[in-house]
């Protein structure tokens, strides 16, 4: 007897060679949380513990061809992107997103957990324009959200702020995320869709291993979502996924180690 598949999820991201980001992080996500995992790869980059030291975008047609490869023949529940590095990249997956059924995760990567550039400034334009619109849910952290709106985020009082300015370029939710707000009070994520708002809050953990927390995010909700979760439901069970992965982040190399994405494998 053949198994019946399961939910199918495709990420559209650049390559961590260092395995605790991007594509590496997405699949390990979706195999974790019982989803069929598939990728798109954009970029390919030299990166380990201490940063990125090299970054090579693949043409657009190379792109756009591995893409609809996948969707034409074993279809998606659920699309999330990631590094998408450049403007004609952004406008390749917007246009893919567009004609695609299935909702849409939209991780606005602009820079590495290292501080490295992972979007050209140039690209700006084009994600407010081009990809946000069609986001089923979009996930900024605060520097992301200045890069995006120009709205600096401070105190928890922002978050909606920021929520408004990100919500003006069309995603349908916008989950503004709050992990690097200063102070040791928890981990405050503010998800709305203009309407309805959920204040989301986490331990915050002391453990500086947190490489790959926002592709990790976005792949988990993108997999909740591809299960027939709605948005809030998505979110809710992504934030407690990847809590558990913060908190059992581990050590690798000279710099910061990766979150652990098989953390509830080792439970006792």
């Amino acid at each position: 007897m053949t198994r019946q598949a399961p939910p199918r999820v495709l990420t559209v991201a650049g390559s961590d060679s260092g395995g605790g980001a991007g594509v590496q992080a997405d699949l390990k996500t979706m195999l974790a949380l019982g989803v069929h995992g598939m990728s798109v790869i954009t970029a390919v980059t030299a990166q380990n513990s201490l940063g990125v030291q090299g970054a090579w975008e693949l043409p657009a047609e190379a792109v756009r061809a591995q893409y609809r490869s996948v969707v034409g023949d074993i279809g998606v529940q659920a699309v999330k992107t990631g590094m998408l590095a450049s403007a004609p990249l952004v406008e390749t997956v917007a246009e893919l997103l567009a004609g695609t059924d299935a909702p849409a995760v939209v991780d606005p990567v602009g820079v590495s957990k290292h501080g490295d550039a992972l979007l050209a400034a140039s690209a700006l334009d084009s994600v407010r324009k081009r990809l946000l619109p069609v986001a089923t849910v979009a996930t900024p952290n605060l520097d992301e959200v200045a890069q995006l709106t120009g709205v600096r985020v401070e105190t928890e009082d922002d978050l909606r702020r920021a929520a408004d300015a990100v919500l003006e370029y069309g995603p349908r939710w916008a989950l503004i995320k709050g992990g690097h707000l200063p102070g040791d009070a928890d981990a405050v994520d503010l998800l709305t869709d203009g309407r309805e708002e959920h204040l989301l809050r986490a331990p915050r953990h002391d453990n500086r291993h947190t490489h790959g927390t926002g592709c990790t995010l976005a792949s988990a909700i993108a997999a909740g979502l591809a299960k027939g979760l709605t948005v809030p439901e998505a979110v809710r069970d992504a934030k407690e996924y990847v809590t558990g992965a913060i908190a059992a982040g581990f050590g690798l190399g000279g710099g910061i180690g990766p979150v652990d994405h098989g953390w509830a494998l080792h439970r006792p």
